[in-house]
């Protein structure tokens, strides 16, 4: 049977031939990290901003430039719709909602005062938009007891429904009661989305949409952006408000003629052979 001591000379031993290069005096780079030949592998990852106003490299970004997005004709930014229900009874109301094209119950009629409702279904299709903005007259003011519900159905069945209501725009400074606007009032229509709301016997709601942005598809037969944006702020019927929101906000919330785009710069990292530990000591053996 073997000593004791002589199974720790073995590892003594084994440990000198590992670290045999070890002349006394360490530096945590002086030790071979298994990797030598492989160093440009290694990188940390920067971020650098470069100012892209000027010379050549404009071009290469162009598409991020302000004026490369559309703009949408103030004139051609709103939608009327009306919505009536002489059926004896409440009922609900489908608006938009292109691809399911679900029928409007008996005695219910949806109608679009600029075109048709059956016109904007087909166009939210291929150019859809969005609705940033709304007002809602009702005959009867206990129409705003009932919710408007956002519908987006997939044709691979999944069916996400969100809930608005409508007192929460209502106030006590506002004396016509069958009005409220609401400027936070948002809806994307494709042809996945309606908006469906349960109409009161006998009341007749009149929407007024702001469309914000929409995506115009023969843009790119100009090579154009498809997208195009409103850049005139919504009116609301208050001269003193209207006239504070005149001024004009940048697209996005990017400055004018300031473009920066993002490049990641690679660096070789620092060769470490021991990250976060200190180099094994020299065993010394005993004799």
């Amino acid at each position: 049977m073997r000593d004791f001591d002589d199974e720790i000379l073995d590892y003594e031993d084994d440990a000198e031939d590992r670290y045999d290069d070890f002349n006394g005096d360490y530096d945590e780079d002086d030790f071979d990290s298994g990797f030598e030949g492989n160093e440009d592998t290694y990188y940390d990852e920067e971020v650098e901003y470069v100012d892209v106003n000027q010379g050549m490299e404009a071009e290469m970004y162009d598409s991020y430039k302000k004026t490369s997005i559309g703009r949408i004709d103030p004139n051609d930014r709103t939608l009327t719709v009306v919505v009536k229900n002489t059926s004896g009874a409440d009922a609900q109301a489908v608006v938009f909602g292109a691809n399911e094209e679900a029928a409007q119950p008996a005695g219910v009629t949806v109608t679009v005062e600029e075109s048709s409702h059956k016109e904007v279904r087909e166009e939210s299709k291929a150019n859809p938009f969005k609705i940033k903005g709304m007002k809602l007259s009702v005959s009867n003011p206990l129409q705003f007891d009932n919710v408007l519900k956002i519908v987006k159905r997939t044709a691979a069945g999944s069916n996400t429904e969100r809930v608005y209501q409508p007192r929460n725009a209502t106030s006590p400074q506002n004396f016509t009661q069958t009005l409220i606007d609401d400027d936070n009032f948002e809806i994307n229509v494709t042809g996945q989305d309606s908006l469906r709301v349960l109409v009161k016997d006998g009341v007749t709601l009149v929407f007024t949409f702001t469309i914000k942005a929409r995506a115009n598809m023969g843009n790119l037969l100009k090579g154009n952006n498809v997208a195009e944006l409103s850049t005139v702020p919504r009116t609301t019927g208050l001269p003193q408000i209207d006239l504070l929101r005149r001024k004009k906000s940048s697209v996005f919330g990017i400055k004018p003629n300031v473009r920066r785009v993002v490049r990641p710069v690679r660096r070789p990292a620092p060769r470490r052979a021991y990250p976060g530990r200190r180099p094994p000591m020299r065993l010394i053996r005993r004799r």
